[in-house]
């Protein structure tokens, strides 16, 4: 399948003197994925290494990029992507009613490697969460795990995220923890997790306190500096042996919502400048982009390499109005106080992005039919008063009134 926007597909991907290099020195992980080595790649007689970062208190060593695979559209781009030496990716089992997390497992088995990989997923979204009793909460964990294992075709998975988790009581809710650790000790999930968009500091300090949990699932890129409690709560993480793995890296994807960025900067220095950013923090074990193309796989790999920044990508984030005009929600919540309808601001964001940047419309849809009617597009009426609150400058009644556009 050839991308029509690049020209770029895998036989050229392949072809191409960068993934051929590593292709040719990649090393898998043990059965165990206990470690392993840096893989050698060379590049005009110059030899070079994948950065490569322990996972927490796992024991296992992956390179710093790793794959979302939420929204790949082409299974030939994630064998493509381990060929080029990612051994990480990350989906979840709601991701397109669970053909993403089937996407994954076949290929997996198709290309014999599931022993030298590591599936991530991610169940129990916030619906989930709230249905669950004393009475059925060890059946119903059980059977959505089972059901992940089934479409990943695998008897184990990796790392098991409880899915979009912003209350930090969840955090150590026996309904929740005691099954999970059951399943840990049962052999059928080998490192326990938590997903996180929104109120991310005092989830991951809460996730520290318990020190039960091996992953978390978080929300970070460049818009974020200046969030010292983020930031903080990352390094307890990491020092408590919890393995971190960025999302949200660009901070909505390479088609910012402002014209001034695709102006002055092609879409490779803003790639390479967002997820250096992130990894250039040694708190962060690895990332999971979400390339849907060869064209982003080449991009991203080449990171894995090299965190130096090129002046042009140092340029970008040295430039204030960029971010002041990136219009990326950093799911803080201070907008909710504010609001006298009790609208669901930051998930309405959040839809913003899917559908504006991602343009992944299905997930944007399915997003807001999630959320309750007395919370969603009809509970805002675009008063303005949340504009004050907001930490990112975000023009959230613009984009609000886009989704009415697009959704009403």
């Amino acid at each position: 399948m050839e991308n029509s926007k690049t020209g770029l597909n895998r036989r050229k991907f392949l072809a191409s003197s960068l993934s051929c290099a590593v292709a040719a020195g990649v090393m898998g992980l043990s059965p165990r994925i206990a470690s392993a080595q840096n893989a050698p790649a060379k590049e005009n007689d110059k030899e070079r290494k994948l950065i490569y970062r322990e996972f927490g208190k796992t024991g296992w060593k992956i390179p710093i990029i790793s794959m979302g695979v939420m929204r790949v559209p082409d299974p030939g781009i994630i064998k493509a992507a381990y060929e080029a030496g990612i051994r990480h990716f990350d989906t979840a089992a709601n991701y397109q009613y669970g053909r993403n997390e089937q996407m994954v497992g076949n290929i997996v088995d198709k290309m014999g490697i599931r022993d030298k990989v590591i599936i991530g997923s991610k169940i129990l979204i916030p619906a989930q969460r709230e249905a669950l009793t004393e009475k059925n909460a060890e059946e119903r964990i059980d059977q959505l795990i089972d059901a992940t294992l089934h479409r990943i075709k695998s008897d184990y998975i990796d790392v098991l995220y409880v899915h979009d988790v912003s209350n930090p009581e969840d955090i150590s809710d026996p309904l929740i923890l005691d099954n999970l650790k059951k399943a840990k000790k049962a052999g059928k999930v080998r490192a326990i997790g938590i997903s996180t968009h929104t109120n991310m500091s005092s989830v991951i300090n809460k996730m520290v306190e318990v020190g039960e949990y091996d992953a978390v699932l978080t929300a970070i890129n460049f818009t974020m500096a200046d969030d010292t409690e983020l930031h903080n709560a990352i390094e307890k993480a990491a020092k408590a042996g919890i393995g971190v793995v960025a999302m949200k890296t660009m901070a909505g994807g390479a088609n910012w919502p402002n014209p001034e960025s695709r102006r002055n900067y092609d879409a490779q220095t803003v790639t390479r400048a967002a997820l250096k950013w992130v990894m250039n923090n040694e708190n962060i074990a690895t990332s999971i982009p979400g390339f849907t193309n060869y064209q982003h796989l080449s991009d991203d790999i080449e990171i894995a390499y090299n965190l130096d920044y090129a002046p042009n990508e140092r340029k970008l984030l040295e430039d204030n109005n960029i971010k002041l005009s990136m219009g990326f929600c950093r799911q803080c919540r201070q907008c909710l106080a504010s609001c006298p309808y009790n609208s669901e601001i930051p998930t309405l964001m959040r839809i913003h992005m899917y559908a504006a940047q991602y343009a992944d419309f299905y997930l944007a849809r399915r997003t807001l039919d999630e959320l309750p009617k007395n919370r969603g597009l009809q509970a805002c009426t675009s008063c303005d008063t949340c504009l004050a609150e907001c930490a990112n400058s975000v023009n959230i009644p613009e984009k609000i009134n886009d989704l009415k556009l697009m959704y009403a």
